[in-house]
């Protein structure tokens, strides 16, 4: 499974950590995804949601 939040489509980001030394350090950055049971039409359902998405209202918890 991807992580990748199911509403807005955010995903792991990669890039550099760099050090005091600009040492550059290959890393990445995982979103903060949420399992929530939300009603999709007449059904339940299991999304994976990140944080910014469930603050903001754009999924309601069943």
């Amino acid at each position: 499974m991807a992580r990748r939040c199911d509403i807005c489509g955010k995903g792991t980001v990669s890039g550099n950590t760099v050090s005091h030394a600009k040492n550059a350090l290959r890393r990445v950055w995982k979103p903060n995804l949420i399992k929530v049971k939300t009603m999709v039409g007449a059904t339940k359902t299991t999304l994976k949601v990140c944080a910014r998405c469930l603050k903001s209202g754009k999924v309601v918890k069943v």
